[in-house]
């Protein structure tokens, strides 16, 4: 059944749900942008290669991060839903679960390789995933199972309400604590590699590998550091509020989610195959060259794909 008010109390909200809306376009808008810019290249180093687990999941982030925009966009228009609400409320709930879960997994294997395929890094931060990926589940079945969306109208405004529990502001929680150990780890492999170097004066193959990896892990971090501040920003009582303030600071929240999970997450891949691609270029057909991303072998021939 459909509830119908014309309070005044609700004006506010409207407001509020209008700027964000805002924002919400804007954020598709920068997914989209973003897989039309980087389609060239995406076309090259990952469709035309031969397939394999991490293409699997470069594939899923980018297609995952395109229905995640039509979604918020969807569950946001002014048309009735009935029940539909809350498949939509439950979709934009768990797929940053699952989004994270596969970037941690891109994140696992690129922390493993700057160990050079170290079995046992592989399976602590196999277990440490895991960990974390079950908490931020149980969290969210936990925190939602009774949630549900309700359609309204709100002064003419046509609108999806839904209700979830506050356990809800708490679930990037995991996510960090894995975040923070995939840093410390790379952060101090690096360290640890500088140090080799300053001591050695070789290998500047390998240098390069660390370089290109190192490049394209500060954005991520960045980009989560971001948004575990944004996070930690909505559990203050002020911004939990219907003002226009709040309304933006959720905007820009939501933009800088979406960066961080469909922009940043595939270039951790991207970024990994356009070196390889450079290095087999570069190099003579059949020399044997060593490689770190995104492979369980440490040398491989010029022919196989990253």
């Amino acid at each position: 059944m459909t509830h119908v008010s014309n309070n005044p109390a609700w004006w506010p909200y409207i407001e509020w749900c209008y700027i964000f809306n805002y924002f919400i376009v804007a954020s598709s808008t920068v997914v989209v942008y973003d897989w039309v810019l980087t389609f060239a290249q995406e076309f090259d180093l990952v469709w035309r290669r031969r397939w394999s687990f991490l293409t699997v999941l470069y594939v899923c982030v980018r297609c995952v991060g395109v229905l995640y925009s039509v979604v918020y966009i969807v569950a946001n228009l002014p048309v009735s839903f009935t029940d539909a609400g809350t498949i939509l409320y439950f979709m934009q709930i768990w797929i940053p679960v699952v989004v994270n879960a596969m970037l941690g997994v891109i994140m696992m294997i690129r922390i493993r390789a700057m160990y050079e395929g170290s079995k046992k890094m592989l399976i602590f931060l196999g277990i440490v995933l895991l960990t974390c990926t079950v908490a931020s589940g149980v969290m969210t079945g936990i925190g939602n199972v009774k949630a549900s969306a309700e359609e309204v109208v709100l002064s003419g405004n046509r609108m999806c309400l839904s209700t979830g529990s506050k356990l809800n502001q708490e679930l990037f929680v995991p996510t960090l604590v894995w975040e923070i150990i995939a840093i410390f780890l790379a952060a101090r492999i690096v360290i640890k590699h500088i140090h080799e170097l300053q001591q050695s004066q070789t290998g500047s193959t390998i240098e390069d590998y660390y370089t290109v990896l190192i490049r394209s892990h500060v954005p991520y971090f960045i980009g989560f550091a971001a948004v575990t501040c944004f996070n930690l920003g909505t559990l203050s009582p002020t911004v939990a509020t219907t003002t226009v303030g709040s309304g933006i600071y959720y905007g820009i929240f939501q933009i800088a989610q979406f960066v961080q999970m469909f922009v940043l997450g595939p270039r951790l891949i991207l970024s990994i195959r356009e070196y390889h691609a450079e290095l087999v270029a570069n190099s003579d057909a059949g020399t044997a060259i060593t490689t770190i991303g995104f492979l369980e072998q440490r040398h491989v021939s010029t022919n196989d794909s990253v």
